[in-house]
């Protein structure tokens, strides 16, 4: 038996129905055509917005048209969304959350969800640019040094104290 491909990671601005994906891996077969499925579409073509995005990706995901996203349709739209799989413990904290009420993930509510995630996903990514511009040899940690230099091509009429407080 072929593996799932609910847990196939798409990322990029392609949104791909679940369906699909399973007639590109079983009737087409060809990586060609799979490619070109997923090729991310044009900005002129889908909009850039991230709301529109996941109304896309919430839609495909609900091929039933349910209404919400289940267990399962919720792991496809993130793995769509963000290309990895949830865990078990991500999914298992937003269906209790959201399953008060309902069989699943509503519209509204997945629209806040993935705001909040990508978010935190541009702060952290934030940081670690941050972090990687102050850590010129790449050793992985900085030292007084590493953030006096940074400091100093940044701000250098900055007291030298105020470095060293901020480092500490």
């Amino acid at each position: 038996m072929a593996p799932s491909l609910r847990s196939a990671p798409i990322a990029g601005d392609a949104v791909v129905a679940p369906r699909k994906l399973r007639e590109a891996s079983g009737l087409l077969g060809t990586l060609e055509a799979f490619v070109s499925m997923c090729a991310a579409p044009s900005p002129a073509r889908c909009g850039g917005g991230g709301r529109e995005r996941y109304v896309r990706v919430f839609e495909a995901c609900d091929e039933d048209k349910k209404g919400y996203l289940s267990r399962e349709d919720f792991k496809v739209a993130v793995v769509m969304l963000f290309g990895y799989k949830p865990s078990k413990v991500e999914v298992d904290s937003v269906m209790a959350s959201v399953q008060q009420n309902n069989s699943g993930v509503l519209l509204e509510e997945f629209l806040k969800l993935m705001s909040a995630k990508k978010a935190a996903q541009l702060y952290h990514s934030e940081k670690r640019q941050i972090f990687t511009a102050f850590d010129m040899q790449y050793k992985g940690f900085l030292t007084l040094e590493d953030f006096k230099r940074a400091f100093n091509s940044v701000a250098p009429k900055l007291p030298e104290r105020m470095i060293v407080e901020a480092f500490r």
